[in-house]
């Protein structure tokens, strides 16, 4: 069921590179779409918004972040279609904030598969390139063993709604997914394709518009693809590189530290900081035109408590730098704690 032009959204995230993700799967001509830090700071949003929060719970206690995911979903509009980002790998705060999101009443759909990453779901259980989430190394800087599965994430009964009844025939999937809902439990949902998650979205909307979407990138691109008539017009092209252009990147993953060398690889000026500096380090040469590239010195496998002390000490850098340049300079941001 196609959303109205005028529909409300609101979706929430952990950390604020999920949310800029989640706003950019949910951008369409017809709907106005926004970020927000705080949701203590929100007006009602008028018809045909999309309104993301960062929650900025990642690194919160359980009872805290559960409790940010009630404070943004106090006073919605009744028809507003709720959305939450959830890590395609299963981390953070999961069983706190989908309990949470449970406790509304709504009933919640849980699709975690996020088919452009290779991410699939099957019996319940998340695969990462084929592999089993818990017999691969995709939590390897996380302090925790991975979940065996789905529900064990969420340490609550689920009910599985498994890929024969995704993709069954007819009326079939919302039958399916009927019964699910109504045993009262979260419903965790099979998918290996992003027409698998349009098959799952398509019967939610169908069967109660106020059951919580909650997914990955992919379900919040399939919602997307459901809002207006189409997505965004494409941008024009780049004009030249005529001011510096500052990238800060914070995150560990391997695919960012590519992305590194392949900026340097094309000309870009490299600072890799310390993460804890005992002593103020040399000074930075002011910015220029072209692309410089700041990011914490890899010695090791990644820590994930220094993680906000790493940030911060990127941000103090970053503020510097940006204070040399001749004059306006272009930013861009990667890792959700170095972009918050």
């Amino acid at each position: 069921m196609p959303l109205g032009p005028g529909q409300r959204v609101l979706a929430v995230a952990d950390d604020l590179s999920g949310a800029a993700e989640t706003a950019a799967a949910l951008l369409s001509r017809t709907t106005r779409t926004r970020v927000l830090l705080d949701p203590r700071t929100d007006t009602p949003a008028p018809a045909g918004t999309t309104t993301v929060f960062d929650l900025d719970s990642r690194q919160l206690s359980a009872a805290d972040a559960a409790a940010r995911i009630t404070t943004a979903l106090t006073g919605l509009a009744p028809d507003t279609v709720v959305c939450k980002k959830v890590d395609s790998l299963l981390r953070g705060n999961l069983a706190a904030e989908i309990a949470a999101l449970a406790a509304t009443g709504r009933g919640v759909l849980l699709a975690p598969a996020l088919p452009a990453e290779r991410r699939t779901v099957r019996d319940g259980v998340l695969h990462t390139d084929g592999v089993p989430l818990h017999t691969g190394d995709a939590w390897r800087a996380e302090t925790a063993a991975p979940p065996r599965s789905v529900a064990e994430a969420l340490g609550v009964p689920v009910a599985l709604l498994g890929l024969q009844a995704v993709r069954g025939p007819g009326h079939h999937p919302r039958t399916a997914l009927r019964e699910a809902l109504a045993t009262g439990l979260p419903v965790v949902a099979d998918a290996e394709t992003d027409a698998d998650l349009d098959a799952l979205l398509a019967a939610t909307l169908d069967i109660d518009p106020r059951v919580v979407l909650a997914g990955s990138a992919g379900l919040a691109l399939a919602l997307g693809r459901t809002l207006g008539d189409g997505p965004p017009a494409p941008l024009p092209p780049p004009g030249p590189a005529a001011r510096p252009l500052l990238v800060v990147v914070g995150t560990a993953e391997p695919v960012a530290a590519e992305q590194v060398r392949r900026l340097v690889a094309d000309g870009a000026a490299l600072y890799a900081l310390d993460h804890a500096p005992s002593h103020p380090g040399p000074a930075l040469p002011p910015l220029r035109p072209g692309v410089t590239v700041l990011t914490p010195r890899q010695d090791g496998p990644p820590d994930p408590a220094a993680a906000r002390s790493i940030a911060r000490h990127l941000a103090r850098t970053a503020a510097a730098l940006l204070d040399t340049a001749p004059g306006p300079a272009d930013l861009v941001l990667t890792g959700g704690e170095t972009a918050r």
